[in-house]
């Protein structure tokens, strides 16, 4: 299987993505697109993959790419490809979509818990999940109204909208399931200015007494991808 991502900085890759892939055997490439690297063509990969980033969606005039890397991710869903969002890839993928990515009334830093639908975790992707997870966010905006024919997929305190599935190959997540312990401490490195006192912003230090809930995360990340891979050799192939 061919696995391509998208990332949008230096400092947020696949994380455990990464080491899914490899475990499987699975051929992995990527587009550094903050490096203006070429994406490739369609017959070239089966999975698309859509990293996080500190930009907003809508800074096309600030980072032209994102214009390119839209019509990239529509031809991707058009195509039948499996296209996994994550946090911006997330936001980026709702926009193709129609639907709509605004500031979400609070910014979520650090480890909070979501709730997954009920609905959600009688589907093939989401088996072996429970009803609450405590995972690692870092978003300021969100998809505050996801496309026509997207599903919910799960909610938190903070954020009514955790992640939506679209015409059964095409998923989103605001949250991060894929971190390992270096990605959380790079976003930190990276984007620690955005650690400011507020009601579901998490400190410094905290976040770093929270990197347990990584493990449990990760696990999940690793049961999801298993089931999303037996969906698309079972529905794709």
């Amino acid at each position: 299987m061919r696995i391509h991502y998208l990332q949008h900085v230096p400092f947020e890759n696949p994380g455990n993505i990464i080491e899914w892939a490899h475990k499987n055997g699975h051929k992995l490439t990527g587009t550094h697109l903050y490096n203006f690297e070429a994406v490739p063509t369609m017959e070239q990969l089966d999975w698309l993959i859509v990293m996080g980033g500190p930009m907003n969606i809508y800074e096309e005039e600030k980072y032209e790419w994102l214009k390119y890397e839209k019509r990239f991710i529509k031809e991707a869903i058009e195509n039948n490809k499996i296209v996994i969002g994550i946090c911006l890839g997330a936001q980026l993928i709702t926009d193709v979509l129609g639907g709509k990515v605004t500031k979400n009334p609070k910014k979520e830093i650090g480890f909070f818990h979501i709730n997954f639908d009920n609905g959600i975790l009688k589907s093939t992707l989401f088996k072996g999940f429970p009803n609450v997870i405590n995972v690692f966010h870092w978003h300021g905006d969100t998809f505050s109204e996801i496309g026509e024919g997207c599903e919910i997929v799960a909610s938190s305190e903070a954020c009514n909208n955790q992640g939506f599935i679209y015409n059964e190959h095409v998923v989103g997540f605001q949250f991060h399931m894929e971190c390992k312990e270096k990605n959380v401490l790079s976003l930190i490195t990276n984007c620690g200015d955005e650690i400011v006192t507020d009601m579901y912003i998490q400190s410094e230090e905290e976040i770093k007494a929270n990197l347990d809930y990584l493990q449990n995360a990760n696990s999940l990340m690793y049961t999801f991808l298993d089931n999303l891979e037996k969906y698309y050799l079972k529905r794709w192939k």
